[in-house]
């Protein structure tokens, strides 16, 4: 149970990270030879993979992930799974939020105490545009 709580919380980490624009976060929770893909996009290595946090904060005014139900198989010093996501995205320009709704496949390997992210394939299983409230301050 040990393992398995690990493995979740790097999703949970992950997905902080891409809330706060937090590179260190991501380095956390990452190998250096990662490969996240997704609709429209790869990233290959970790420095490449870090890059995109800047796209992020170009494109969204800001972000908000949640990590729900993940299974996951543990094999030694490696692990596979699903991990399933909610992502809200707050456009720049309306007050609207792009809502994804995500089914990551996921590998991981044990990298001393810590398990890290070898691969995310983002399967993008709906979105939605939701009109929204900000609030301010």
């Amino acid at each position: 149970m040990i393992d398995e709580a690990a493995l979740r919380r790097s999703a949970e980490i992950y997905a902080q990270g891409a809330d706060r624009k937090d590179k260190q976060l991501w380095r956390s929770v990452l190998a250096n030879d990662c490969r996240i893909e997704g609709p429209g996009f790869v990233t290959e290595g970790l420095e490449a993979t870090l890059m995109s946090i800047d796209g992020l904060a170009q494109m969204f005014r800001s972000t908000f992930h949640r990590v729900h139900n993940q299974t996951v198989m543990i094999d030694g010093d490696r692990a596979s799974g699903e991990t399933y996501c909610t992502a809200d995205h707050l456009l720049n320009d309306a007050d609207q939020i792009l809502r994804w709704t995500i089914r990551y496949l996921d590998e991981w390997r044990r990298d001393g105490d810590a398990w890290r992210f070898t691969r995310r394939k983002l399967e993008l299983l709906w979105e939605e545009m939701v009109p929204v409230t900000v609030r301010h301050g």
